[in-house]
């Protein structure tokens, strides 16, 4: 099995419905989350974060590069949990 590039530190993202976060662990978790649970208003940083995830997963690109792409796209869908906002104990 490939390794599934952990994150040095989860991103938190929101989806679905107002209060159910997802941390998002790793780069193979977020390439999962970006193809299949996404929010439809995807944008250009969106394809740029998948992108980057698959050639984190294949060698080709760093974890935190793959981190760093996920965050921008969790911005760009207005997904991302700050951590100053973060509840304790009401992660997915």
């Amino acid at each position: 099995m490939i390794d599934s590039k952990p994150f040095e530190k989860p991103v938190v993202v929101e989806l679905g419905h107002v209060g159910k976060y997802r941390q998002i662990s790793s780069t193979r978790e977020a390439a999962e989350c970006l193809m299949t649970v996404w929010p439809l208003n995807r944008g250009e940083r969106h394809r740029d974060a998948l992108d980057i995830c698959l050639k984190a997963l294949e060698g080709y690109r760093s974890t935190a590069d793959a981190r760093r792409a996920l965050i921008e796209a969790a911005r760009e869908s207005e997904v991302l949990v700050p951590e100053d906002r973060l509840p304790d104990g009401k992660l997915h």
